[in-house]
């Protein structure tokens, strides 16, 4: 009862609907769907079944179509769906098609009508109340929690007796008593007997169409070919396939359903959005590119690397992924964005660094960066200002000395000819030398090599820097 049972009944007269559009081969073209709903911003699980749909779609030469599971009017908002479009043209996936359910009613009322004439879709009267206390009743002799298909027994007449009493009817789909079987593209072998599973609720008593319809009808109408989703959606899959088959004659769509992500604690990654939306991904200054080469390979045996979209399309494969579930490693995906970073150009970044930042300070930081946004603070410590850090005592002899000896003009060349004049007089090498000045200079224990940064900030920032840590050092406190 309620969504538990998800089975499939015994096939009734098919229905007749009009056909889909010609396509140029129906053998050969492949057409996949990534169907969101606008309730929130997507994750990276909903970023990764994007992704495994576009590039099988791409390497087989097919469609990809989009389309939006906005019936949801309560939970549903503007900015969500405009979230979808904007994280998806982020990471490069391009739609050949648009569809949103909200413009359908009118097919998914056509087609509960005619599924109410096969006898396929009965009325049920129970309450919540009263569906739970049947729920209980099974549990407690042992049984599976299925819907007793009570309302089937109803008559006529004590069905208008129900609705003169104020009960408005909600719709279930009369399953078949077999089992559901397919052939999954990633899973294997997989079979379900229906009579485990409830006639589920098609129709609500407001009249809302609910997802487990809506999708099967967009699917057959838009001759979807392959659906590619999460493995929390395979018992839906029994129900599914039972109610494409008594709606159409067409060929069943094929099925493949990845393992779900778990996170580092092995939490489901739709449990944990906040943290792993796309939005804050991208608010971080993670690289789509970095993002799509490390989805496109979670699961896989193949190693994650810095790929650009169109190899990925070239090299992908359904049956490189495993039937385990992936772990979700963000120092993994850093990694590749680590990468990524030290070999783009400075035109690919341009519009996203610091105004006024020129291809020189983009050679000199990108080396060190893990994500874009790091090069903001960079560009602080070459034109901006920094905090006079505390220097520890022994450091004192050679910030003297490199204020003492620092050269006229600041270029790269001077560096090495600038720190052998602070040896000469200090005797300071290696860590001892280049750890001070460094920390003087930037503000920070760790970076870029220091020539380029120093060709950039000029002699009279860093001598200032330098004087104020003489004069800190001289006042502590």
């Amino acid at each position: 009862m309620g969504e538990e049972r998800n089975f499939i009944p015994p096939l009734l007269a098919c229905i007749a609907f009009p056909p889909l559009e010609k396509r140029a081969n129906p053998r050969l073209m492949v057409k996949v769907r990534f169907a969101p709903s606008p309730t929130g911003y997507l994750h990276v699980g909903n970023a990764r079944a994007a992704l495994v749909n576009f590039l099988f779609a791409r390497h087989e030469g097919g469609q990809f179509l989009l389309r939006l599971d906005d019936t949801d009017t309560e939970r549903g908002r503007p900015e969500y769906e405009q979230g979808i479009y904007d994280d998806l043209r982020w990471l490069g996936i391009e739609w050949d098609e648009e569809a949103k359910q909200s413009s359908r009613a009118a097919r998914y009322q056509e087609v509960a009508e005619q599924l109410k004439a096969s006898g396929r879709l009965y009325p049920c009267f129970e309450n919540e109340d009263e569906l739970a206390a049947k729920r209980a009743a099974l549990i407690r002799r042992k049984l599976p929690p299925v819907y007793d298909r009570a309302a089937l027994s109803m008559t006529a007449e004590q069905r208008a007796a129900a609705e003169a009493n104020g009960k408005t009817p909600y719709w279930r789909f009369k399953l078949s008593d077999d089992s559901a079987n397919w052939n999954d593209l990633v899973l294997g072998g997989r079979s379900i007997k229906l009579t485990t599973v409830s006639d589920p609720v098609l129709i609500r008593a407001d009249g809302t169409p609910l997802y487990t319809f809506t999708s099967v009808v967009d699917d057959a109408d838009m001759g979807i070919t392959h659906i590619i989703r999460g493995e929390d959606h395979v018992s839906n899959t029994a129900v599914q396939i039972d109610l494409f088959k008594a709606i159409t004659r067409k060929v069943l769509p094929r099925f493949a359903h990845l393992p779900l992500i778990s996170g580092g604690d092995g939490e489901k990654l739709s449990k944990r959005i906040g943290s792993i939306s796309l939005k804050s991904l991208r608010k971080d200054g993670i690289e789509p590119a970095a993002l799509c080469a490390y989805l496109a390979r979670l699961g896989t045996s193949k190693d994650a690397a810095p790929l650009p979209l169109a190899e990925l399309i070239a090299q992908f494969s359904l049956n490189d992924f495993s039937r385990s579930p992936p772990r979700f490693d963000a120092s993994q995906l850093l990694g590749l964005n680590r990468k990524l970073l030290h070999h783009l150009p400075y035109e690919a970044v341009q519009a996203r660094l610091p105004e006024g930042a020129a291809p020189a300070f983009w050679d000199a930081v990108r080396g060190n960066l893990d994500m874009l946004t790091e090069a903001r603070r960079w560009w602080e410590v070459v034109h901006g200002e920094i905090i006079t850090p505390e220097l520890p005592p022994e450091a004192l002899p050679v910030i003297k000395a490199a204020s003492e000896t620092i050269p006229a003009e600041m270029t790269p060349e001077n560096w090495k000819g600038w720190a052998a004049a602070i040896t000469a007089v200090t005797g300071a090498k290696g860590k001892a030398l280049y750890q001070p000045l460094r920390l003087a200079l930037t503000g920070e224990e760790h970076g870029p090599e220091m020539a380029p940064l120093l060709a950039l900030m000029g002699q009279e920032r860093a001598a200032k820097r330098l004087a104020a840590c003489v004069a800190a050092s001289a006042h502590p406190g």
